[in-house]
């Protein structure tokens, strides 16, 4: 698939119903003709993660989604042996008799690896378009997983020391994102393109919201859109982001609302609030308020 602009990943991503930004746009146009992996920074809910399901979606590429936490290791991330399915082609070959050297080294054959998700996206089949890798949340892993990551991306290869070395014959397209939780280290941010995914100005956050809760009114979408900035600014433990917005719209919009009224809003705000302490500092500060902030000239 030719991608000659950024405006061709403009459009290619809102057609599967993402609306980037001249920012986003060029980081993914780089990294996908540079070939190099994309991290993407920023506060939950803004987005990160869709855009590598986006960018599945319009390639036609598989997404292999690789979830980092605290203690992942290369059992989890590259592969691992069926020890299962090994024991079982041992006692069937015990049972028949045939047990030697032949039957042991089968025992490492490719039909006894499993391929998790970074050794899956290496080995791609080359005739089809190149998966998107997903590397979710890299904040969550320790640091020697982080200098493992860097090893394999800067090669797009992994050795399995009874196979031998499994190379990219095309990379696959890199998404990785972290919620800053603690800060990645330099080292891979430099073999990484960068961006910053911050909260969208209003107008964008409108269109997303129109575009994603189509049941949503224009009057709705905006009365939310800008409820969801006005609580942003309130300096919460948990600010709500795009994917709360987008839900608390579908929201109201089931309950047939088509204003954002006092009462809708006590009785919604779970589906864009999601701490207690949160919501009780918005009723401390004034829900009434808060609507008529974010409902004025809507």
């Amino acid at each position: 698939m030719p991608i000659d602009s950024v405006d061709d990943v403009r459009a290619g991503m809102a057609e599967h119903g993402y609306l980037a930004d001249e920012g986003l746009a060029t980081a993914v146009y780089l990294a996908m003709r540079l070939h190099r992996p994309l991290l993407l920074e920023g506060e939950a809910g803004v987005g990160k993660t869709e855009v590598a399901n986006v960018l599945a979606a319009w390639t036609g590429g598989e997404l292999v989604r690789l979830q980092c936490y605290e203690g992942i290791d290369v059992a989890q991330a590259v592969y691992e042996w069926d020890y299962a399915r090994q024991l079982l082609h041992v006692r069937a070959a015990e049972a028949a008799g045939h047990v030697d050297d032949a039957v042991e080294d089968e025992l490492y054959s490719e039909r006894f690896l499993v391929r998790r998700p970074l050794l899956r996206a290496i080995s791609h089949d080359a005739s089809g378009a190149p998966p998107v890798l997903l590397i979710d949340e890299v904040d969550r892993a320790d640091d020697e997983f982080e200098a493992f990551l860097l090893e394999v991306l800067a090669d797009y290869a992994i050795t399995v020391p009874e196979l031998g070395t499994f190379r990219a014959v095309r990379p696959p397209i890199v998404v990785i994102t972290s919620n800053r939780t603690r800060d990645v280290h330099d080292a891979l941010k430099r073999r990484c393109l960068y961006h910053w995914v911050d909260h969208p100005d209003l107008e964008r956050e409108v269109a997303i919201v129109r575009l994603r809760a189509p049941d949503a009114s224009e009057r709705l979408a905006r009365q939310v859109a800008s409820a969801a900035a006005v609580i942003r600014a309130r300096g919460l433990y948990k600010p709500p982001g795009v994917a709360e917005t987008i839900d608390w719209a579908e929201a109201l919009a089931v309950l047939g609302r088509d204003d954002l009224d006092e009462a809708s809003l006590r009785a919604t705000l779970g589906t864009v609030v999601k701490y207690r302490e949160d919501q009780a500092r918005l009723e401390h500060d004034g829900i009434a308020d808060l609507v008529a902030e974010a409902t004025r000239g809507a």
